[in-house]
C-alpha cells in the first residue's frame, strides 16, 4: 500500500459525515506504520474505542469505512474464531463482529452490514506472518502461498467494501 496523508485518509470515508471524518483520531503509531506490509489500513480509534476504521486503496482513490466495535463481551478461553477477511484463526477474543453503516441514504436510515474480523485489524500482518495470532492449539498451516493468501484476503475485503458502497451506486 502506498503511504497516505492525513488529508487523503479523512477525505476517503464513504459512510460517515465529513464532521465525523474530521474528528476521528488516526492510529497512535501513524508516523511509523509499516506501509510496505499493509494492503489496507485498519485501526481502532484511540479517542473512541467503540469505533474502528478501514481505508482500502482503490484505483479511483482510497475508500474509508467507519465501523462500530461492540462493547466488551465475555469470551471463551477454549474456543477459537476465524476472521472472515484474512481467514486467520484466533482465540475467540482475537476476532470481533464489526458493523459498518451503509454508504448513502440507507446508512443514514440505520442499515448496516457486519463481518467478523481480526480485533486489531492487522489482517495484512497475519497473512504475511509478521504477526502471530494467540491460539491455544497453535496456528494451522495452509498450503497457499503468501501471494495467494493476500489475493484471497483482497477478494474478501472487496466483497465487504462492495456491500457497504453498493447503497450509493443504486
Amino acid at each position: 500500500m502506498e503511504p497516505l496523508t492525513e488529508k487523503q485518509i479523512r477525505s476517503s470515508f464513504v459512510n460517515c459525515t465529513k464532521g465525523e471524518a474530521a474528528r476521528l483520531r488516526l492510529p497512535l503509531d501513524f508516523a511509523e506504520l509499516p506501509w510496505q506490509d499493509l494492503d489496507f489500513l485498519g485501526w481502532v480509534d484511540p479517542g473512541a474505542p467503540l469505533r474502528a476504521h478501514l481505508v482500502v486503496p482503490r484505483p479511483e482513490g482510497p475508500v474509508g469505512i467507519t465501523l462500530r466495535v461492540p462493547a466488551a463481551t465475555r469470551t471463551s478461553a477454549v474456543k477459537s474464531s476465524l476472521c472472515q477477511i484474512c481467514l486467520t484463526g484466533h482465540a475467540s477474543s482475537g476476532v470481533t463482529l464489526l458493523a459498518a453503516p451503509l454508504a448513502g441514504a440507507r446508512g443514514r436510515e440505520g442499515n448496516t452490514v457486519g463481518t467478523y474480523i481480526c480485533a486489531d485489524l492487522a489482517c495484512p500482518l497475519y497473512v504475511r506472518g509478521k504477526r502471530q495470532p494467540k491460539l491455544r492449539a497453535g496456528r494451522h498451516e495452509e498450503s497457499l502461498t503468501v501471494d495467494e493468501r493476500v489475493a484471497r484476503m483482497w477478494d474478501n475485503l472487496d466483497s465487504f467494501a462492495a456491500r457497504i458502497t453498493a447503497a450509493t451506486a443504486a
